[in-house]
């Protein structure tokens, strides 16, 4: 099995430009495949549930970077808050007041992306651009959430077939991270990333200028 997940591992890392971050999604896979592909040298995992993190974060090595990319109640941040890098779905003001509260008590900063949304589905969540818009306008979000450090923008485009869709909802959330930079809210050496694309539209998401990538069947392979 190691052999197989050494080979995807190499076939996707491959894939990427350069400069690209490459998260492996790992999400309802074993501490064994996590400790795996941490063996071949890859140290940043993305999961979707703060339960389930906490008990993996407790079980494998400590300079493992977690990355909380699913959707994230209020109550769970006390889960993670101790050692999460960065949450890339933040899309409410209420969060960054939990998370601020909980890095605060801690002595910590906790990094965040601020996710747009980008898609023509309402399952999908974030803030509209013009919320953005509005909460930057209103002062820095350092002095707002000072335990918080925003570092970019996180988006998931519509489900779809049509990739040209897909590549505009891309393309249109880049520009938006190079406006909200310009307004100096945020130091513009802290806003720089994008955590847009996964398998199905990795091509058009490293196409419109995205910094990070979750990526979890074509490392791992298909689920049991």
């Amino acid at each position: 099995m190691n052999q197989e997940l050494a080979e995807r591992y190499a076939r996707v890392k491959a894939s990427l430009p350069g400069g690209v971050k490459l998260i492996a999604v790992s999400k309802t896979r074993t501490v064994e495949e996590i400790q795996a592909l941490y063996d071949l040298g890859h140290r940043a995992f993305g999961e979707n549930y703060p339960q389930e993190l906490r008990n993996k974060e407790r079980l494998l090595p400590k300079d493992i970077e977690w990355h909380f990319i699913g959707h994230l109640q209020g109550n769970k941040v006390k889960y993670i808050a101790p050692f999460v890098h960065l949450v890339h779905g933040v899309d409410r003001d209420r969060l960054l007041d939990e998370l601020n509260k909980r890095a605060l008590g801690l002595g910590r900063t906790i990094g965040v992306l601020l996710q747009v949304h980008i898609a023509e589905e309402d399952t999908k969540h974030g803030y509209h651009p013009d919320e953005l818009r509005a909460l930057l306008q209103a002062g820095r979000p350092s002095d707002r959430w000072p335990s918080v450090q925003v570092r970019g923008l996180m988006g998931m485009a519509t489900l779809t077939d049509d990739l040209a869709q897909v590549r505009r909802e891309f393309e249109g959330l880049a520009a938006l991270r190079e406006e909200l930079a310009r307004t100096g809210a945020v130091p513009a050496d802290d806003f720089t990333e994008l955590s847009m694309g996964m398998s199905g539209d990795l091509s058009e998401a490293l196409a419109a200028g995205s910094t990070m990538v979750r990526i979890g069947t074509a490392i791992f392979g298909e689920r049991a």
